[in-house]
């Protein structure tokens, strides 16, 4: 490609760059309907990792998302440095991801196999996107955006860091889903109901988004290629965060009125009594 875009290209970064403004939108608007819950089931609340990675999955993704809507709004011969754009949006998904890690190994009863696992396997997956991502060596066949220029476009080795995202994704997928179907098959449990069908339904989003993006990426023209970047963060931040809402006001409503929740933690246990076995009694867990 030469470093002068066509007409149709020139089309293409401009749908590319309404999108990414209207993920903004959505985020924003998401942040307002949901402030209420944010407060009331997040503040006054002691700090501790979920809250901490909240916090983080919650209020960096604006900082994220305003330097892409500024990328993508400047004149295309004006360059400005992505990387720490780049590092808000890498931390904002991570802060995200550590949020439905905590969620699986909830509903895993808290395995410490299964964390550390987990967390091993988040670091392997995040040094490989990164050194993918900063590769000089094109790693995917294709047109790549043109040399010595500042288009909103990126390489297509941005594909290869959604693969290994969207392979962690089904990852946490899986386990959820085999748990499920393994452990608490019969249960008929508020708790569970909200960590297994939650789970799953925010998860597909943003296992679909991320699949999109890998499909952007590697097959589409590079002017297409950052189409769903900042969708791919807002999608993280506004489904981790309703994710962690849903399951404390399920957990609010199992306790008993006089048993109030003041910590703000992981889920501590899924304990199961004799009645949840037969499929009758409720699944209680601390949050």
């Amino acid at each position: 490609m030469s470093s002068l875009l066509s007409v149709s290209d020139l089309a293409k970064l401009q749908t590319s760059k309404y999108v990414n403004l209207g993920s903004l939108a959505i985020l924003v608007f998401d942040y307002c309907i949901t402030f209420s819950e944010e407060v009331q089931w997040t503040w006054f609340r002691s700090w501790d990792v979920t809250r901490v990675m909240f916090i983080i999955s919650r209020y960096l993704p604006f900082a994220g998302v305003g330097m892409t809507a500024y990328d993508a709004l400047r004149a295309s011969n004006q360059c400005t440095s992505t990387l720490e754009g780049n590092i808000i949006h890498i931390i904002g998904i991570v802060a995200a991801e550590g949020l439905l890690i905590i969620r699986t190994w909830a509903f895993w009863q808290k395995s410490k196999r299964l964390l550390i696992g987990l967390l091993v396997y988040s670091v392997l997956t995040i040094t490989a996107a990164i050194a993918a991502d900063l590769s000089p060596t094109m790693l995917l066949p294709g047109e790549e955006p043109p040399l010595n220029t500042c288009y909103f476009e990126s390489t297509r080795n941005g594909a290869v860091v959604y693969i290994f995202l969207a392979i962690f994704e089904s990852l946490i997928l899986f386990l959820t889903i085999y748990k499920r179907v393994r452990d608490y098959r019969d249960f008929q449990s508020g708790i569970v109901a909200t960590l297994y069908y939650d789970g799953i339904l925010y998860m597909l989003c943003i296992l679909a988004i991320t699949v999109a993006n890998v499909i952007i990426g590697a097959a589409l023209a590079s002017a297409y290629s950052n189409l769903f970047d900042t969708l791919q963060l807002v999608s993280h931040s506004v489904l981790a965060s309703r994710i962690l809402f849903r399951l404390r006001n399920n957990n609010e409503r199992v306790h008993e009125p006089s048993m109030s929740v003041t910590a703000l933690e992981p889920i501590n246990y899924l304990q199961t009594s004799p009645m949840s076995m037969s499929g009758m009694g409720t699944t209680r867990s601390e949050v």
